[in-house]
């Protein structure tokens, strides 16, 4: 208590740092891959890793995972210095499917388990617990040439975090696969997470990340543009700004006044910062220029608007 009388509340506790990434720098040769990106996550923490093609988040999961050596920066892993003695705490999901597929699910469960120091009763106590977190106990014995597209991806995520390592790298976990095995795959990923696990997630699929992350980084051209939450980076991005989407009876025959519009497109967006006074001058002009509104939006910008907003729009391949 204190001396008023009143209770004090604790403050609230945050997750450890399970990964720090700083100042990251890769060239190879004339390129530059790397160019100061810093990145962290924490305990228990879904962070989606955003960029354009080229941005450097490939390289990034790669020396994390020791595959890239960095120029300069640092890495650590659990409050200690990254090195190849370190990683033992680290799963490694790649984009590739890495399974053998002359394997059953049960025997490919097993030598990665073996190849990542699992033996005797906590190999088989592993495989037991992979084939039903993965959902594949009814298929265990049959060939992974068999399996479905969404079937080999979750026994990949399987392979790559049999040994339950604290911190995780997907890379495209969902790539390919139908909404199901991708609704399936996010409910591991989240069981995962309830654990403790630090999951660093790189994904094409921004409607994912949006939903499903807790925060957000975002890479370009070798530097991290924006970290933090998609209400952070909404709001640091367009302020108080909001969208409004118009589908219109038919496509205006002129245009419209605070309205943008593709040419031939019946859906008009503008974008307001004070929605009560703005919305209605809005509609107004919509009803003057004598069209109908069959459907109305109003939200704050998404992570695509952020992401282009950031990174730009012009093709990066």
């Amino acid at each position: 208590m204190s001396a008023s009388g009143s209770t004090a509340l604790a403050p609230a506790t945050v997750a450890p740092v399970a990964l720090d990434v700083t100042g990251a720098h890769k060239r190879f040769g004339d390129v530059t891959a790397l160019d100061g990106a810093s990145l962290e996550v924490r305990a228990g923490e879904l962070l989606a890793l955003l960029g354009p093609n080229g941005a450097g988040k490939t390289t990034l999961v790669r020396a994390v995972a020791g595959r890239v050596r960095l120029d300069g920066g640092s890495i650590t892993l659990l409050g200690r210095p990254l090195d190849d003695d370190g990683r033992a705490g680290l799963g490694l999901v790649p984009q590739e499917v890495a399974v053998y597929p002359l394997l059953s699910a049960r025997e490919n469960l097993e030598v990665f388990g073996r190849l990542n120091g699992l033996v005797g009763r906590a190999l088989r106590d592993a495989v037991a617990w992979a084939l039903s977190w993965t959902a594949l106990g009814g298929r265990e014995r049959e060939p992974v040439k068999r399996f479905s597209g969404g079937m080999r991806r979750r026994l990949n995520i399987a392979c790559g975090v049999l040994h339950r390592p604290p911190v995780v790298l997907l890379d495209e976990p969902t790539v390919g696969v139908d909404p199901q095995s991708r609704e399936r795959i996010y409910e591991m990923l989240a069981e995962l997470k309830g654990n403790g696990a630090a999951l660093l997630l790189t994904t094409h699929h921004l409607e994912e990340a949006e939903a499903r992350c807790d925060r957000i980084v975002i890479i370009d051209r070798g530097r991290s543009v924006a970290t933090g939450t998609l209400a952070e980076l909404t709001e640091r991005t367009f302020g108080e700004q909001h969208t409004v989407t118009a589908t219109l009876d038919r496509p205006p025959d002129r245009p419209i006044p605070g309205f943008a519009v593709d040419e031939g497109s019946d859906t008009l967006r503008a974008m307001v910062s004070d929605v009560d006074g703005e919305l209605p001058v809005l509609l107004r002009r919509l009803r003057e220029a004598g069209c109908e509104v069959h459907d109305l939006q109003v939200r704050r910008p998404s992570l695509a608007g952020v992401f282009l907003a950031l990174t730009g729009k012009e093709l990066r391949e």
